[in-house]
């Protein structure tokens, strides 16, 4: 996804220094080795991927995420501890395109099932601009042409095609426990059928229907529920903006009505209030949920994804 990024040669892995695994909920640890659990034992890239194993797997999973919470997971170069780890585990949850390092050492291992979350369902080709707004306005002249976006989880309907897929893998690969996932699955799915309902509702009548983020990690939001998403970088979060792309974005929010810069909880806000205060915007957080932190308003995907929603409908004027 982003040329920058080099992968780690197998031969450098065993110098790196192993990363402290952090727990993603009371069944996932970082700290036992896949295989020696008395479960079946899953390694998730990071958090969206581990929250789906989780509420799918139950009592039966246990859970270790390679990304630790706080981590920017478009950054994580996986270790030699965590290359073991994954070898030793019965199943991997990724998705191919976010982490390329994971890529990388998911294709190398032996291990049984690998589940490319990415494989079941869509990506879409999205740069800094994604919606009605963008397609309507498009001059050819976008900064950045884009790619495959991976940030699928925050669309309830593409998750929710996600955890069916998911479901599916685990009762293949462990036919003990299908019954258990196949029921936590339709409960899974149902409720994201209700958190999609939460925000076709609560998004049908807004002011303005164009908000502005830091990085495009909200186009499958935007494209689900008629928005547009006016991104400062594109698909990497790290990315400078462009004097132009910071005027074309100032110029864009006196015209349709913008309010709020919207920045993150993983990446510096720096870039965002600088924007904010040159337009004379205000600023307010809506999380990718690429990790939960102290910082995320919720303690999981559900109350996360609620508090983006009451963001969005503050920031666009609910009628």
């Amino acid at each position: 996804m982003n040329a920058r990024r080099r992968l780690i040669p197998g031969a450098a892995l065993a110098g790196i220094t192993a990363l402290t695994l952090a727990a993603t909920s009371a069944c996932s640890s970082a700290g036992a080795a896949g295989g020696d659990t008395g479960k079946f034992d899953v390694v998730a890239s990071f958090y969206p991927m581990a929250f789906l194993a989780e509420r799918i797997g139950g009592t039966y999973v246990h859970v270790t995420s390679l990304t630790q919470p706080g981590q920017e997971p478009h950054d994580l170069e996986i270790s030699a501890r965590q290359t073991a780890q994954l070898e030793e585990s019965d199943a991997v949850l990724y998705l191919k395109g976010l982490q390329p390092s994971i890529d990388d050492a998911v294709a190398q291992s032996g291990i049984g099932t690998k589940i490319d979350a990415a494989s079941l369902t869509s990506l879409e080709n999205h740069g800094n601009e994604v919606g009605g707004h963008a397609a309507a306005h498009d001059d050819g002249t976008s900064e950045e042409s884009g790619g495959k976006d991976p940030h699928i989880w925050l669309d309830p309907v593409r998750y929710a095609e996600v955890a069916k897929g998911v479901g599916k893998a685990f009762e293949k690969a462990d036919p003990d426990h299908a019954d258990t996932y196949r029921k936590n699955t339709d409960a899974l799915v149902k409720r994201l059928g209700g958190l999609d309902t939460q925000f076709t509702e609560g998004l049908r009548n807004t002011r303005t229907k164009v908000f502005i983020t830091t990085h495009a990690a909200f186009g499958y939001l935007a494209e689900r529920y008629g928005l547009t998403e006016e991104a400062i970088s594109g698909l990497d979060p790290e990315a400078e903006p462009s004097a132009a792309r910071v005027k074309d974005l100032e110029k864009m929010a006196r015209a349709d009505g913008v309010s709020t810069v919207f920045y993150e909880t993983l990446v510096s806000d720096r870039t965002a209030k600088t924007i904010a205060k040159d337009a004379r915007l205000t600023t307010d957080v809506l999380d990718p949920i690429e990790g939960i932190t102290a910082k995320s308003r919720g303690r999981d995907y559900f109350q996360v994804m609620e508090s983006n929603l009451n963001a969005l409908r503050k920031a666009l004027g609910t009628k």
